[in-house]
């Protein structure tokens, strides 16, 4: 029994089942004989000869213990094939799902072809899983037409339904980028909840337990389930895969020590790695976990992949353990200038820079999660800074324009989620100095579910800041990219209403960004 990629709307959490089940919360089948499977099935960190294969089993996905209703291990066989219907089976095997690891699975296959399509299943206690979609990347020096991306972050359960996840899944992408707040880590209560859409039903996740349940609980949504059965995935994250604006090892709560930050980071992180199909890597002793990586495809792309929480310094002007706020001025913020604070800190600063000078691909991209290019606010002769994104770490952000400037990898784009809202942008060699050189061009994306910030104030500043091309908070939705070796386009797609699970999509803005010309063009 296989599934297509494209009806797995319809079975994605019914497939399997051997008895009539009796459907309870959050529409989840539970019966005996309950499907092993979900949670769907999901590719990703794609490479010319492979790519990594997940699932993750249970029967119960959020059960308190945060062990989807399993304890005992299971055997699981998967199963490559070179086509739909597993009639030419490619590779194959067998692995054990474990309670220490939440029957979680990460298979990373090798010995495949490059640049083609894969379908892929599991199997387990008598069981199949959804059929899922990967892809290979080309060789390395092999020249690639086109690559069609599918970019998002931020998505609210409680904020809406994740209609754009299946208007991405039609559009059928090679490959999908999240950049953060795949989860968020709070559930609303009080006043705030009455503007839920659906509610978590959880606690704030704190536990190890409890950030599984988060991410057990996204990957119950049918339309997320088909998204990532579609194609394979590049993720990263931002802050509510732990919690809101912490800024390394420190927490934005300023009554949480940093000792008990660190295990709280270290659940969330654990959490992310159980739950998204990235290969493997683990907590050090330091708990930290590293997950950026450079993705090459072809000739046509090099994907650089950041983590811009983990390494970076604390946000600027914290006394006694509590920030000043997040907008400062540096009359009243010098420690935001200090040249010894990090964005990305400075291990990853050196492995990016030694693969922008090596990278000869057409198209350079960076995929991060907060904006680059800047934004400053204008008030009473008073210049502002929202010090949460890359403005409140000005140093680093002039080494990294520093070395695009010296670099010169080809055609850099920048790639950005977190603020809810579409931008494009310049990223200037100097931000301070609107004349000086472009060396990227930047797209941020809105979210998928999260409401945004308030569109006529940020307007009201966009004046002083046109670098600025483009912004619009009003809309949720995606970016899908289209890459040649002549040029980018990029197109915003909104979502009509996130309150409305089969809500249609448009296009809002078509930009383009052409070979050898940093800064996009409006289509």
């Amino acid at each position: 029994m296989t599934t297509s990629p494209l009806s797995l709307h319809r079975r994605a959490l019914i497939g399997g089942l051997v008895a009539a089940p009796t459907v309870l919360r959050f529409g989840l089948a539970r019966a005996e004989g309950a499907s092993l499977f979900p949670l769907g099935v999901a590719s990703g960190d794609p490479a010319p000869d492979g790519f990594v294969l997940w699932t993750r089993l249970a029967v119960d996905p959020v059960a308190p213990d945060g062990l989807g209703g399993l304890g005992a291990p299971i055997e699981v066989q998967w199963d490559v094939a070179a086509d739909e219907g597993f009639r030419r089976i490619v590779a194959t095997g067998r692995v054990t799902a474990r309670a220490d690891e939440a029957h979680s699975l990460h298979v990373e296959v090798e010995g495949l072809q490059p640049g083609r399509p894969y379908w892929y299943r599991f199997i387990a206690a008598g069981q199949q899983s959804p059929t899922g979609l990967s892809r290979t990347t080309p060789a390395p020096n092999a020249d690639v037409d086109r690559l069609k991306l599918a970019v998002a972050s931020c998505s609210n359960w409680e904020s809406g339904y994740f209609s754009a996840y299946g208007h991405m899944a039609d559009e059928a992408p090679d490959l999908t980028l999240f950049l953060g707040d795949y989860i968020y880590e709070y559930s609303r209560t009080g006043e705030r909840a009455a503007s839920n859409v659906r509610s978590y039903g959880l606690e704030d996740a704190t536990t190890l337990a409890g950030y599984r349940n988060r991410y057990a609980l996204h990957r119950t949504d049918a339309d997320l389930q088909r998204l990532h059965a579609a194609a394979p995935c590049l993720v990263v994250w931002d802050d509510h895969e732990v919690l809101n604006d912490y800024s390394g090892v420190w927490s934005s709560d300023p009554a949480a020590a940093t000792a008990d930050f660190l295990q709280r980071r270290a659940a969330g992180y654990r959490a992310f790695y159980e739950a998204m199909p990235i290969r493997r890597t683990r907590l050090d002793a330091r708990l930290q976990m590293p997950i950026h990586r450079s993705v090459r495809y072809g000739r046509l792309a090099q994907f650089f992949m950041l983590d811009g929480r983990q390494y970076r310094s604390r946000q600027p002007c914290v006394e006694s353990g509590v920030a000043r706020g997040q907008i400062v001025t540096d009359a009243t913020c010098a420690d935001r200038l200090d040249p010894s604070r990090t964005f990305l800190g400075f291990d990853q600063e050196r492995w990016l820079y030694d693969g922008l000078a090596r990278t000869d691909a057409a198209w350079t991209i960076l995929g991060q999660d907060l904006i680059m290019a800047g934004l400053r606010f204008e008030t009473g002769g008073d210049t502002r800074y929202w010090t949460d994104t890359w403005d409140g770490f000005p140093a680093a952000r002039d080494r990294m324009t520093q070395a695009l400037s010296t670099l010169r990898p080809r055609n850099p784009v920048v790639l950005a989620g977190d603020y809810h809202s579409f931008w494009t942008n310049d990223v200037k060699l100097d931000s301070r100095d609107e004349s000086s050189p472009t060396v990227a061009t930047e797209f941020a994306g809105t979210s998928i579910t999260s409401g945004g910030p308030p569109y006529d104030g940020l307007m009201a500043a966009m004046k002083t800041n046109p670098h600025i091309k483009f912004f619009d908070s009003r809309v949720r939705g995606y970016i899908s990219m289209d890459l040649t070796p002549e040029q980018m386009t990029a197109r915003y797609q909104a979502i009509s209403d996130v309150r409305d699970p089969s809500a249609s999509v448009s296009t809002l803005k078509t930009w383009v960004v052409e070979d050898g010309r940093p800064g996009a063009q409006a289509a």
